[in-house]
């Protein structure tokens, strides 16, 4: 059932996030900073993706522990059970029960085309398994099992959201309303984060160089040596430019962080230095992810009280995600 705000019903928003390693400060500015604003305005749907996590292999004691860790970053943002559905992907099986009815649905030209497919397919040509082929299958159940209105989506994720929509058409041409079709949510805020050392590339986890990002649960130390290191230019000026990537990419974080417009940066720094400047930075971002640490530290010392809640939220998404799926395997002529 849809939560109302006053007499207005609230829409349904959608969004997942894989269990693969330590998330940075691209994840919360770009994503996960504005999960925590939407549950205020949507009906949110909040889920650890761990069944795509396994189209590479995994260690099987490692993974146990980063869903975990996920699971207790995402309360320690600040999202609440009681406002949103927080849950697992695996312990939700309708995901995979779906995934394999849409996956009838959706042409090989479709999912040959998909560039993750090509991209993670380069990346680990040793282990290119069916799953990573029919990744887009399972991500367009996770997707429509919800009836969200809206997926929060970045330019990576677009491809997908689009093939889960033209699934969810199909399916709905040949059978009738069943699924919602969604649309993509560009947030009102939101930061496209750069790798610190290479600032022409996103950054990211799997990067070799540990100084090109910042996780969000590193210390305060690590965080400020971190961006002391960030590589700027020999222009000496804090300006937003297509000619200065890395001060450009170090703007776009201090303005994300402290709410600070661009033109006050620029004024704030004007005549100082790269070196007062990255110091401001790293004091900033330090600042503003010292108590999520603080919080997912207590959190995750609970384990009791971390099964609890997300032994409930997957409760919670089956009474949702069960209907959706009985549904369309009603339609398609199922014996139920």
């Amino acid at each position: 059932m849809c939560q109302t705000q006053g007499n207005v019903e609230k829409k349904k928003v959608l969004s997942c996030i894989q269990p693969s390693g330590m998330l940075t400060l691209g994840n919360y500015l770009g994503a996960l900073k504005n999960w925590l604003n939407m549950q205020e305005e949507f009906d949110c749907t909040y889920a650890v993706a761990d069944l795509h996590a396994i189209t590479v292999r995994q260690e099987p004691a490692k993974l146990r522990a980063q869903i975990n860790s996920t699971f207790a970053l995402m309360l320690a943002l600040g999202l609440d059970p009681e406002k949103s559905t927080l849950f697992i992907q695996s312990q939700v099986p309708e995901h995979a029960q779906l995934a394999w009815i849409l996956s009838c649905y959706t042409q090989f030209g479709e999912m040959s085309r998909m560039t993750q497919f090509k991209d993670k397919s380069a990346k680990h040509s040793d282990n290119i398994n069916v799953g990573l082929f029919a990744y887009p299958a399972l991500m367009a159940a996770d997707i429509l099992l919800y009836k969200p209105d809206f997926v929060p989506v970045g330019a990576d994720q677009k491809q997908h959201l689009e093939i889960a929509r033209d699934i969810a058409i199909r399916f709905n041409h040949i059978y009738g309303d069943v699924f919602t079709v969604p649309d993509a949510y560009i947030p009102k805020t939101g930061a496209r984060v750069m790798s610190l050392q290479d600032p022409s590339k996103k950054m990211s986890k799997s990067d070799e160089n540990v100084n090109s990002w910042v996780a969000i649960l590193d210390s305060k130390d690590d965080i400020i040596r971190k961006f002391k290191r960030a590589v700027t230019d020999s222009l000496g000026t804090v300006r937003y430019s297509e000619e200065q990537l890395g001060i450009s990419n170090l703007i776009g974080i201090y303005s994300a962080v402290t709410g600070n417009s661009i033109e006050e940066i620029e004024k704030e720094f004007d005549g100082k230095g790269y070196g007062d400047f990255k110091l401001a930075v790293g004091e900033a971002v330090a600042d503003e992810l010292a108590p999520i640490k603080q919080r997912y530290d207590e959190i995750i010392a609970d384990k009791g009280e971390l099964e609890r809640l997300y032994r409930e939220g997957a409760v919670k998404a089956e009474k949702i995600a069960r209907k959706t799926c009985f549904k369309a395997m009603k339609k398609v002529g199922f014996v139920l």
